[in-house]
């Protein structure tokens, strides 16, 4: 790999590289500049103003659930450096970064991972053949011949790769299609959380970023949705870069590369990683360079806005009464022949997947909270129920639980519309909708938690809990069905006017764009940092369309299509104060029916509990499977290609395995708790980096979070632990800066 790299990569082209790659973040860094100022402006005045959604009816977490493991086990690894197939031990912390570890000792004692992996950005491929044609593609005229090798042999017809457009690549492998069914959900659930990177609590800077996003892209020419949008700010802008670089660099390079199809295929990869990495590290660093130059100039900015709010606006309104009267007869027109007669059928397309996905929602949690109740009266009783209401409160987190919901989005096609709108993808729709739908669960078992909680306050008896807990479900899911309708419709106008805007100022601009800098003119330079004639131009396109989406979206309501609930519905015998129970301290369920300290079990139950939070919030189900663990790595064979190979490599492991206090299986429960551990609420408050431990001392810390990096492996070095990045997390539990 380093003469493919010293070759193709010398001082004079990685100079090169960095003089390309400073130049876009330039151009791209201005337009941030300006967003920033706007968004500012929009934040300060959405505040004074009060204009907001309307009230959920569920409540939700404001102390995430953190410090769990979401799910761990074991698969085998494809080394690149010694092209051999290793087993490793890995886990998912609440923070979907994959580490993986040597085996399960190794994790147990400390040691450093193998590799951290932020998933931001990938795709998941379950064949080989869907993989050798995206590396076909990426390199032109390397496609294999028939008869030829391939990149990759995989010895078991179970692979999960992860595929990257310009980061390297993870091949991983598992013993049968059930294993590979549930790391599959697994890894998508890393993927869809990562990518959903940049924080919704930032009401400037995020904002600030994506409009900088559209407004660069759309001075290239690119006006639909853009697929690579995923991940954190620096992984964004690194990928912006790679867009413009990478088909520049192909053309330089790839007829430079040496050897068969395969092996020009495996170098181009190695390349792509390597000029990723340099322009990550440059876009990171350039990137906080005026972040913090932003902050720092922010009170100055606001003290100006509040002072001069009022003409502001004013000064806002004019221009935009300006350009509305230059522009509205020419919207109008395009709205009405190229944008009003498909927007009920791109409605249609996605109200149907969608609100399967949310009933399905709603008919896991029914499932889960009756179960609880059945076995609260058949089993368990009033002891049980701290240890059954544990499980409950992860549910939204527990990927294989909330596969069912998320699959329904899968379907989701816009035929015929997506050329036209130019839409690249649906998958960003796909994404969005299932994160809403974790969400809403979440909020309701959290309502649901707290309406129960109250409830004990009152020493009911098992059969009176019972009773109790069916009426609670059934409040909740009224609030359910409110609340979904709420978050639909919203998704349902978001989604629309994603597709539409870009297809209407594509549209409009060979007729209107070169006509925008004359209105500058009507902008007071004291202003001219929070109103950007750009922004006043797309904001009165959006108003040509937004009355048609909006009539779409309440026509379908008034029909009650797909369980939707009219704008003007008021939910009847809401509970006034259930939101001042929201505001109560976090549930600890453990405390519940717990032994007290002089019976003979209390040891016993606290040690099991003391290990909750490192081996049992495993994800399991109730297929049992082989542990893959093994305390030492075996002689390096070769590399197998066989299913026999491979069962020969678990049966050493099996030997060698020194059996833990708590095992871990891949994917099967810990023999010491019959029921499923789901997972636990994804948003946590600012991680704490790694604690460094010698090996041996007691295992009770949080597991690693994963780099910001997104082509993500770290080596470990014999001599300790690598420096790892450390991460914190926005309210929607994905990983940022740190």
């Amino acid at each position: 790999m380093g003469d493919v790299l010293s070759t193709h990569l010398d001082d004079a082209r990685r100079q090169h590289i960095s003089e390309k790659t400073e130049k876009i973040l330039k151009e791209f860094l201005q337009f941030y500049k300006d967003q920033y100022g706007v968004a500012l402006f929009n934040s300060m005045r959405h505040e004074i103003e009060g204009t907001g959604l309307p009230q959920a009816q569920l409540l939700w977490r404001k102390v995430p659930l953190d410090e769990r493991i979401i799910f761990s086990g074991n698969l085998f690894q494809y080394q690149e450096d010694n092209k051999k197939w290793r087993n490793r031990f890995s886990l998912v912390p609440h923070n979907y970064g994959l580490v993986l570890y040597e085996n399960k000792v190794a994790y147990e004692r400390q040691m450093p991972p193998r590799a951290i992996i932020n998933c931001a950005g990938y795709k998941i491929l379950t064949s080989v053949d869907q993989y050798l044609e995206l590396v076909g593609n990426s390199l032109p005229g390397t496609s294999s011949k028939s008869g030829s090798a391939p990149i990759l042999k995989c010895p078991t017809q179970f692979p999960l790769i992860l595929w990257h457009p310009h980061a390297r690549h993870y091949y991983f492998c598992m013993m049968t299609e059930a294993e590979q069914d549930k790391w599959q959900a697994v890894l998508q659930d890393c993927v869809r959380h990562c990518n959903n990177g940049i924080p919704e609590a930032s009401k400037v800077e995020g904002p600030a970023f994506t409009d900088a996003i559209r407004m660069y892209r759309q001075l290239k020419e690119q006006y639909g949705t853009w697929e690579m949008l995923c991940g954190n700010e620096v992984q964004i802008l690194s990928n912006l870069v790679m867009e413009e670089l990478g088909p520049a660099l192909k053309a330089e390079l790839g007829p430079r590369l040496k050897g068969k199809p395969q092996e020009r295929q495996r170098q181009w990869i190695q390349i792509s990683d390597a000029v990723y990495r340099l322009v990550f590290e440059q876009a990171k660093m350039r990137f906080e360079e005026v972040l913090s130059q932003l902050r720092q100039s922010r009170p100055a900015m606001e003290a100006v806005i509040r002072t001069d709010m009022d003409q502001i606006i004013t000064s806002k309104d004019h221009l935009a009464s300006k350009i509305r009267a230059f522009i509205l007869p020419k919207a109008e027109v395009c709205v009405r022949n190229h944008v009003q007669p498909y927007i009920p059928s791109i409605l249609e397309a996605l109200m149907v997947p969608t609100s399967q996905g949310f009933t399905e929602v709603r008919d896991i949690f029914f499932k889960e909270v009756t179960d609880m109740n059945l076995n609260v009266i058949n089993e368990g009783g009033i002891d049980k129920l701290g240890e059954y209401m544990e499980k409950l409160s992860q549910l939204a987190y527990h990927p294989l639980k909330m596969q069912s919901c998320y699959e329904k989005m899968e379907p989701l096609r816009l035929d015929g519309l997506q050329q036209r709108f130019d839409v690249s993808s649906t998958s960003v729709f796909k994404q969005r909708a299932q994160i809403h739908m974790r969400e809403q669960m979440d909020n309701a078992v959290y309502t649901f938690e707290t309406l129960l909680h109250q409830e004990l306050g009152k020493g009911p008896t098992k059969e009176e809990l019972c009773k109790s807990i069916q009426r609670i479900l059934e409040r909740v899911l009224k609030k359910y069905d409110y609340d979904s309708s709420s978050v639909r419709k919203r998704f349902f106008r978001e989604a629309l006017l994603q597709i539409t805007i870009p297809f209407l100022l594509k549209k409009l601009a060979p007729t209107c764009k070169s006509e925008l800098p004359r209105f500058q003119e009507l902008i007071f330079e004291d202003f001219a940092r929070f109103i950007l004639v750009e922004n006043t131009y797309e904001e009165v396109v959006l108003q040509t369309v937004m009355k048609d989406i909006l009539q779409a979206v309440k026509e379908a309501a008034v029909q009650r299509k797909h369980n939707l609930y009219r704008d003007s519905m008021v939910l009847h015998n809401s509970d006034p104060n259930l939101h001042l129970l929201g505001e109560g301290a976090p549930i600890d369920w453990g405390e519940h029916g717990s032994p007290s300290p002089c019976t003979p079990d209390a040891a016993t139950l606290t040690e099991k509990r003391r290990r909750a939070k490192q081996v049992m919030s495993v994800v399991q189900d109730e297929e049992a499977g082989l542990p893959f663990e093994a305390s030492s790595e075996p002689p390096s064979p070769a590399s197998p290609d066989s299913v026999t190979e491979l069962r020969s490599m678990l049966a050493q492991d099996l030997r060698a395995e020194s059996p833990p206090a708590s095992p871990l299986l891949n994917g099967a429960p810990v023999q010491e708790s019959p029921q499923p551990m789901a997972t636990p609420e994804a948003s946590s408050p600012p991680a704490s980096p790694l604690q460094q431990l010698s090996p041996g001392k007691a295992v009770d810390l949080e597991p690693p979070k994963p780099s910001d990096q997104e082509t993500g492996e770290q080596v470990s070095s014999p001599g300790g632990r690598p420096p790892i990045h450390t991460t914190t997390e926005d309210s929607s539990g994905v990983q940022t800066e740190f």
